[in-house]
């Protein structure tokens, strides 16, 4: 279990990470062409919608960062936690074999699929590992037919 000091200090850390992405976002997005030549509006650039995602990251990521600061400032001080754990390389691992090994290369609906169970499957708790499986196959079934139809039959996307 973790202490208050290394809540604290991951929400400081986290929150600055946060927002350090979300800047990204917002520039790489103000970089975008607007097609002010061919008669675009401010309304129809494509960087509008990732640039306001990315302000949101950096607002969040702020009120991420201004509790941890207040944890800190409020005497949770304590041993620094490890940057990078188990949990985090698990997570980190999972999604670079997703995106660099299996999207393009494998059928979507089945690359998604397995990525979305081994993740539940790796986070889903205390439950025994009946439940964790059934969960998981079924959590990794229904978010890729989910995900499949909304973007193929709704916003017209062809997924790789």
């Amino acid at each position: 279990m973790s202490t208050g000091g290394e809540t604290a200090r991951a929400d400081l850390r986290g929150g600055v990470g946060w927002m350090v992405f979300g800047f990204a976002i917002l520039a790489l997005s103000w970089r975008m062409d607007r097609f002010e030549t061919m008669g675009g509006t401010i309304y129809t650039a494509p960087g509008l919608v990732p640039g306001i995602f990315g302000l949101l990251l950096m607002l969040m990521g702020g009120a991420l960062a201004l509790r941890g600061r207040r944890g800190l400032r409020a005497g949770a001080a304590g041993e620094p936690g490890p940057l990078l754990n188990s949990r985090i390389a698990l997570m980190l691992v999972l999604t670079l074999v997703y995106a660099a090994l299996l999207v393009g290369r494998a059928p979507f609906l089945p690359a998604t699929m397995v990525f979305v169970a081994a993740f539940t499957w790796a986070y889903g708790g205390e439950s025994s590992t009946r439940r964790r499986i059934v969960t998981a196959v079924l959590s990794g079934l229904i978010a890729a037919t989910v995900i499949v139809l909304v973007f193929e039959r709704i916003f017209l996307v062809r997924l790789p």
